[in-house]
């Protein structure tokens, strides 16, 4: 017989012969309709495991990562309210059941078959994959995270907080709610999980509310890595700012009853706390997981002994709320109902081409409220002394930080968060002044963690608000990339398009800095965020233009809830001149508030018919240099600023190109970088005569060799001719 068979087995013989586990079960937490709700919520998650097993055998299902031996979660979600948002451990099936009987909904069962049939009739994912949430249900969807929710959990806390005073327009938790995320001992070791927990910590100890629980489902082993006895009380037990709390998982009472003193705790003191469940994990990892091919049999054997429905059994029968023939015609009757309904989706509809699986990619847009602005006297108390000189030519930092102030005084749900962007104003001074004006709930010094940043911003998001997280050098946004790969853009996707977390991510980024950070202040590549289904990416040259493109994406973020990464190409922040000391011929005057660059449109300088150089960010300012000096060796170029890297304004890009030769200057990297779709798009658009000029696939050095590796302004000129050479021959 296989694991699954025996622990089956194993249950009806024990309960028939009334052999429950030793010890005696606290009954006085749930009454007896409390206590048998749960207990079907428990059989429920564990007949539909069975379930999944054979729809997987029978070509059916296509997901059996089940949630046997943590049937004790169904004690949260008794305790917890139903607008308690909630981010589940993908064995948390039980949790999912009992909120959905708490919340009067009758239909999880099928929901969750037809989530592992992935039918497109699945309310959560459409078909795209076998999660646990539910939009009505207050439950985000995920995946098979390791702790990479944890973060934005924490996100989601704070943004209870900020809303009892600052409340956004689509604000969707309850202002005395709590955020709940739960998580296996295993996945406690992640730096992901350390980080959100240390933030959570961090935050409660300088005294601001944060009422978050997590809930630790210690079952002793992740996958085959088991966890050291005692580590997870020993390493939480004592942590500065989370309050600890413990309780056996297996006896549903016991859980009930810690679950519910937790959850007061958290509501009450607006502060985070820790519970920490023991479990056990019935059947291995997976389906195809032959446990014990890795661990003893007679280890096995014990957890199987230890079976949570068995210590429900022996609670019911203990309380008076059922007979052990009683629980076992529940376990045998719901195992029946299971099958039967598995049955209904042997013809379910399934996703069939690329169109279907895409069709959430991005979200859909919703319904906000118009705005006329500031007054006139509010905006000139708030810039201050800056308005004498707005309508002077500035450089690019000072008109990016004038498009966040007229965006924070337009919009009070837009928030802005990162490592010294309050107090300090910024590594560049690019958001000085607005912590003073704004104050710290809308300008949020963070700790030094890019992933807790960026959950702070997802979690934010949930709630309604329009986070504007900056991470504050390209090359940390690696610390925490897998925050917007595996969760801010995957929400659309995995939701169907019922939940989102629009935000625009401001980087500095890019190279050309002198005599100053090397490849960790000068990072050129772009490829981890090109590689992001969904995500949008701007990048300006020119002050003007940042402006202008920042409220752009404002707008994509607040209307159409996308994901945007705004660019800022750091060596052109503090630039003045073009070709000459002393000329200003990059300093740019602070465009209107009202004023926008629609993404679909690319910049065009000149009008030169013989070559057209394709380009943005520093490449372009390099550009516009070798245009002029090009212009004296007889060649009339054009010089088109492409600003929107993803997706790329193809058509504006290639009515701009016309029939001219292109050259593609690009300061990413000659692999990965922005260059390679720019030579697909005009090879496949037919124009005959292209080539590129890119960085070197190198890091970047300090020091005078900071350019070395780096398209310039003689090269794009070199390269220009060298193009025209071969036009002649």
């Amino acid at each position: 017989m296989d694991r699954v068979s025996i622990v089956h087995e194993n249950f009806l013989r024990r309960v028939a012969a009334e052999d429950f586990p030793v010890g005696e079960t606290d009954v006085a937490a749930l009454d007896a309709g409390e206590a048998l709700g749960l207990y079907r919520a428990q059989v429920l998650s564990r007949a539909l495991d069975l379930q999944s097993r054979v729809m997987q055998k029978a070509g059916q299902g296509f997901y059996t990562i089940g949630s046997s031996g943590h049937e004790g979660m169904a004690a949260l979600g008794h305790a917890l309210r139903v607008d308690d948002i909630a981010f589940l451990h993908y064995r948390d099936a039980a949790f999912q059941i009992a909120r959905a009987a708490k919340a009067g909904q009758p239909e999880m069962m099928r929901d969750m078959l037809l989530s592992f049939a992935c039918s497109v009739e699945d309310p959560t994912s459409g078909g795209r994959h076998k999660v646990l949430g539910s939009r009505s249900l207050m439950i985000p969807p995920q995946t098979s995270t390791i702790a990479s929710h944890l973060p934005k959990a924490v996100g989601a806390a704070h943004a209870i907080t900020l809303a009892r005073r600052n409340r956004p327009e689509h604000a969707i938790l309850a202002r005395d709610g709590i955020a709940m995320c739960s998580f296996g001992d295993a996945s406690l070791n992640h730096s992901t999980a350390q980080g959100a927990i240390n933030a959570a910590g961090w935050t409660a100890v300088q005294g601001i509310p944060l009422p978050l629980l997590f809930v630790c489902e210690d079952n002793g082993i992740g996958i085959s890595t088991k966890t050291p006895t005692g580590w997870v009380k020993a390493t939480m037990s004592a942590r500065p700012g989370v309050k600890y709390f413990e309780a056996d998982g297996l006896d549903i009472f016991a859980a009930a009853q810690a679950a519910q003193q937790a959850v007061d705790w958290v509501r009450t003191h607006r502060k985070p706390a820790f519970l920490h469940l023991r479990t056990v994990r019935l059947y291995g990892h997976a389906g195809p997981d032959v446990v014990t091919s890795y661990l003893p049999r007679s280890e096995v054997e014990a957890d199987e002994a230890h079976d949570p429905l068995l210590y429900s059994a022996r609670g019911l029968v203990a309380s008076g709320a059922a007979t052990a023939a009683q629980a076992l015609a529940l376990y045998t009757d719901t195992l029946e109902e299971v099958a039967q309904a598995a049955q209904e989706m042997v013809d379910t509809p399934r996703l069939q081409n690329a169109a279907e699986v895409m069709a959430s990619l991005i979200p859909p847009r919703r319904e906000v409220a118009s705005g006329n602005g500031p007054s006139v006297e509010r905006r000139a108390e708030v810039f201050g002394s800056d308005m004498a000189q707005i309508d002077q030519p500035q450089p690019m930092s000072r008109l990016i930080n004038w498009a966040l102030h007229d965006l924070m005084l337009e919009y009070p749900e837009t928030l802005l968060m990162g490592e010294d962007v309050g107090r300090k104003g910024g590594n560049y001074g690019v958001t000085q002044k607005l912590h003073s004006r704004f104050g710290p709930a809308r300008v949020i010094d963070t700790l030094l963690d890019e992933q807790s940043i960026l959950g702070l911003a997802i979690g934010l998001a949930h709630n309604g608000f329009i986070p504007m997280p900056e991470i504050q050098f390209l090359a940390y946004l690696h610390n925490a990339e897998d925050q917007l790969r595996g969760e801010a853009a995957t929400l659309p996707f995995f939701s169907n398009g019922q939940w989102s977390n629009p935000m625009v991510v401001r980087i500095s980024a890019l190279g050309y800095q002198k005599g100053f950070g090397g490849h960790f202040h000068n990072d050129n590549s772009l490829a981890v965020l090109r590689d992001i289904p969904g995500l949008i990416i701007a990048c300006p040259s020119t002050g003007d233009d940042a402006a202008l493109m920042l409220r752009e994406c404002h707008r994509l973020a607040r209307e159409e809830q996308r994901v945007v990464i705004f660019v800022e190409p750091i060596a052109l922040y503090p630039m003045r001149d073009l070709l000459e000391v002393g000329d200003g011929g990059w300093m740019r005057s602070y465009p209107a508030p009202d004023q926008r660059i629609a993404s679909d449109s690319v910049g065009v300088h000149g009008d030169g018919d013989d070559l057209a150089i394709v380009t943005y960010g520093n490449g372009h300012y390099l550009s516009r240099q070798a245009q002029h000096d090009l212009s004296a060796l007889g060649v009339a170029a054009r010089v088109i600023d492409l600003r929107w890297l993803a997706p790329m304004p193809e058509d504006a890009l290639l009515e701009a190109i016309g029939s001219r030769p292109v050259l593609i200057v690009d300061e990413c990297r000659r692999t990965g970088g922005q260059a390679e779709a720019l030579m697909a798009v005009v090879a496949e658009a037919g124009v005959k005569q292209f080539a590129r000029l890119t960085a070197e696939d190198s890091f970047i050095a300090t020091g005078p060799a900071y350019g070395a590796t780096l398209p310039s302004r003689s090269g794009i000129v070199a390269a220009a001719q060298a193009l025209l050479a071969q036009k002649t021959d």
